[in-house]
């Protein structure tokens, strides 16, 4: 059997010149990656960066709610939007599209579905286009540890990845490229529930703050995001929210997913009134949605206009409220999480709103646009003491064991 060891300690290194670690490393990167995304990836060593909070207005823009795990109906809101081809490539030109969050848990391709995201913002970006991706309470509760809506075959994936990442490790330590050794996947002392245990931990490795999985794919992005005169984000930005500034938001959380020393989970990341989790704006009866927040929330936001909310179903599809200052597009779209069928909303030259729908015409909604200001703000109680006191709710954080 060849040795590929023995052959590059003797005379292989002769033939190879100085750059061979670089080259060798970005092919085996590139077969891991292939590997995990089952298909093309984004190039070797792609990295997001962080987004900027504020962006100016687009001539177009697609936003696509919640995706749970599913790749199937993912692809079909991409569709939708015309933002890919039939073979998942980009074809949305200079399109601004943006994912509200929730990419993982209730579905069985989150790992798939974070490759595929992310080989499309490298695509969206190279054809003058943009693809931001936001991070919902989904993912901030498998970063704080918690997995309780993943699905075995997701948690599965989790082994998959260390596995295959091991492989890729010990490729590279075969010719010196890795000179730390091979990785070694989490040990399974059975099958069964110990194989279950063991994925679960690898779940948990690679999505801590500071996880592979979490600094690649989630740390990037944003909580909030304010593209022209409309903002972005997963829950609801409340008041509190906006005094505190969305750069700031989006900062901290970073910092935390990142896995920055002394970086605790911010405190807007929990409880009912998080800006993941709020729901003030989302429900169907608009005489339960609290529009005077709204208000008071868009302006203090420079220049915003509406608001564009995911996380609560849409059981009627894509619709507004509150005389269209926010627009609801979470519509259920994983078989795991609603069934629902794909719809994403488009603005225009940000001011005409549309919903499309799969199979049926462009169908307007409110723009949200002003011609009056908007009503006086309610007294409110101070962020610092609205934080202090989800300080003293929050539960201890989740005791994260490293995987050896």
């Amino acid at each position: 059997m060849f040795d590929f060891r023995s052959w590059w300690r003797g005379k292989g290194s002769e033939y190879c010149t100085r750059d061979f670690p670089e080259v060798w490393t970005a092919f085996v990167d590139s077969f891991v990656d292939s590997i995990l995304a089952r298909g093309p990836a984004a190039r070797p060593h792609f990295k997001v960066p962080p987004h900027p909070t504020f962006l100016p207005a687009a001539a177009r823009i697609v936003a696509i709610g919640d995706l749970h795990g599913d790749l199937h109906k993912a692809r079909r809101a991409f569709r939708v939007g015309g933002l890919i081809d039939q073979q998942d490539h980009w074809i949305g030109g200079s399109t601004t599209a943006v994912q509200v969050g929730d990419q993982l848990d209730r579905g069985d391709h989150e790992l798939e579905i974070l490759y595929f995201l992310e080989r499309l913002q490298r695509e969206a970006a190279r054809a003058g286009g943009a693809l931001h991706i936001l991070n919902g309470n989904h993912e901030t509760m498998n970063v704080a540890g918690r997995f309780r809506y993943a699905t075995l075959p997701g948690i599965a994936d989790f082994y998959r990845w260390e596995v295959v990442q091991s492989i890729g490790a010990g490729l590279k330590a075969r010719c010196g490229c890795a000179p730390d050794g091979p990785l070694r996947p989490t040990p399974v002392g059975g099958g069964g529930a110990a194989l279950e245990d063991a994925a679960e931990r690898s779940r948990q490795h690679a999505l801590a703050p500071g996880g592979a999985v979490t600094r690649r794919f989630l740390a990037p992005h944003p909580v909030a995001l304010q593209v022209g005169s409309t903002v972005f984000v997963h829950g609801g930005i409340l008041p509190e929210h906006a005094e505190y500034g969305l750069e700031r938001l989006n900062a901290d959380c970073r910092a935390w997913m990142e896995g920055v020393p002394d970086a605790q989970m911010p405190v807007f990341l929990g409880g009912r009134r998080a800006v993941v989790w709020a729901r003030d704006y989302s429900n169907e009866d608009e005489r339960q949605c609290d529009c005077s927040a709204l208000a008071e929330a868009l302006g203090m936001l420079p220049g915003a206009q509406r608001m564009v909310v995911g996380h609560t179903i849409q059981d009627a599809g894509i619709n507004s409220a509150c005389g269209g200052r926010v627009l609801r597009i979470d519509v259920g779209l994983s078989a795991g999480c609603g069934d629902g069928d794909p719809q994403v909303l488009e603005i225009l030259n940000d001011s005409e709103v549309r919903r499309l729908h799969e199979g049926q015409p462009p169908a307007p909604l409110p723009s949200g646009l002003q011609e009056s200001p908007p009503p006086e703000p309610v007294p409110r109680v101070p962020f610092w003491q609205w934080a202090a006191k989800q300080r003293q709710d929050a539960p201890p954080p989740p005791v994260l064991q490293e995987v050896r």
